[in-house]
């Protein structure tokens, strides 16, 4: 099992910056990738980014070149920083950590944390 605590979330103006900080209960070393989703009120569940454990980060093109993606294994944490945020970012956003068992892929969930984008 895998346990994940976000942090960092709030109320921002349009422009303005936020960090999301994603806590693991244990080493990033053993999860394969780490990255971020959100979620808007009445929208499904959409990709962010991620940073893979050989390094590799990937973005959404919706916010290319405004988040960034990053992570210290010493404290088995990765963070999202945001900037130029847009009121289409508000969304709960949710920590996810994809583990290879030998069963397969299995997916961990934080239990997301609010960021609303407004003046």
């Amino acid at each position: 099992q895998v346990q994940l605590v976000e942090s960092g979330g709030g109320l921002v103006q349009p422009g303005g910056s936020l960090r999301l900080s994603c806590i693991a209960s244990t080493s990033i070393f053993t999860i394969r990738a780490m990255g971020w989703y959100r979620q808007a009120p009445g929208k499904q569940r959409e990709y962010v980014a991620v940073f893979t454990n050989s390094g590799n980060t990937n973005y959404a093109d919706s916010v290319k070149g405004r988040f960034t993606i990053s992570r210290d294994n010493a404290k088995n944490t990765v963070y999202l920083q945001m900037n130029s945020l847009k009121p289409e970012d508000t969304a709960v956003y949710y920590c996810n950590a994809k583990r290879v068992l030998s069963s397969g892929v299995a997916d961990y969930w934080g239990q997301g944390t609010q960021v609303t984008v407004s003046s």
